[in-house]
């Protein structure tokens, strides 16, 4: 999925913070309503402006985010 035609980040738009394209609807956003257990349904509903599509492009945009970070912080096991 091409995140790049449906994610933006711009300084002045919620200060810099990935939001879908033409919204101020933060990717962060998306993300903790997933993961309180809102579906993709729920989210259109409450969001109008948001297209399916923009919801599977923001996980996958967090997706490719976490794949290039090097050095996970993570605790120590047991």
């Amino acid at each position: 999925m091409a995140t790049a035609k449906r994610i933006e980040i711009r300084a002045d738009v919620m200060l810099g913070k990935p939001v879908i394209r033409g919204t101020r609807i933060p990717v962060e956003l998306i993300l903790r309503r997933i993961s309180e257990g809102a579906s993709e349904d729920d989210l259109l509903a409450s969001y109008p402006n948001l297209k399916r599509e923009d919801v599977r492009a923001a996980v996958a945009f967090a997706a490719d985010e976490i794949a290039h970070i090097e050095d996970l912080d993570l605790p120590e096991s047991a």
